[in-house]
């Protein structure tokens, strides 16, 4: 099997866990990774759980589509973490549940929009921007992605949802799994008393473990 058609079945199998996980509803979301000459896409409205290898969207880097079904029309967004972040080699973007309702708050920090409460969403994550809102497919997406000059590999997107940018399929979608579960347990813990890590923690963390 050639070193594409391995990121092929990689992507469907991924997407299909999240999809049977509840990460991804309907046609929701969009996943992307690099190979050699080029990015592979979902395909629009596609769903991610009944995806088909060959069906795939391959587009060249430039973001012209190649080969495959149509991709995804957030394409934008995908592209722009490429070209700003030269280690990226997948993007995941998901309409998970608790990272959208993060995302939906009035009180969200744009900032720092989901907290060090936990070492692993510092580690696989790092801080999230919250950008603006847009309509989806809008190519302002990418301009905004590109204004952050590549220093995050998370962002939300404001009433709509999670992107994670990462090194590989797999651990970009094991990035977006720990966000979603960190922004369920910052929706869980709301107006409770909360203890987060310190600087001194976090600072700790991206001194052992690197960051994104």
């Amino acid at each position: 099997m050639s070193a594409e058609n391995k990121v092929r079945e990689e992507i469907v199998r991924l997407s299909k866990s999240l999809f049977d996980r509840g990460f991804s509803v309907g046609s929701a979301g969009n996943i992307s990774a690099a190979v050699e000459d080029g990015i592979l896409m979902t395909p629009t409205n596609s769903c991610l759980g009944f995806l088909d290898p060959a069906r795939i969207s391959k587009l060249d880097r430039n973001g012209n589509h190649i080969s495959g079904d149509r991709p995804s029309k957030e394409v934008f967004l995908h592209q722009a973490f490429y070209e700003t972040r030269p280690q990226t080699g997948a993007v995941v973007h998901l309409h998970s549940t608790f990272a959208t309702a993060v995302s939906c708050l009035s009180d969200t920090d744009p900032d720092d929009c989901i907290p060090p409460l936990t070492p692993y969403v510092v580690m696989r994550v790092g801080k999230v921007r919250l950008l603006p809102y847009v309509r989806p497919g809008d190519e302002r997406m990418g301009e905004m992605i590109r204004e952050l000059g590549g220093r995050h590999a998370a962002v939300l997107l404001a009433n709509h949802g999670p992107v994670v940018a990462g090194r590989d399929i797999a651990s970009t979608v094991y990035a977006a799994e720990e966000l979603e579960e960190t922004a369920k347990l910052l929706v869980l813990l709301r107006n409770a008393p909360t203890r987060l890590l310190s600087p001194e923690n976090v600072a700790e963390l991206k001194a052992v473990f690197g960051g994104y």
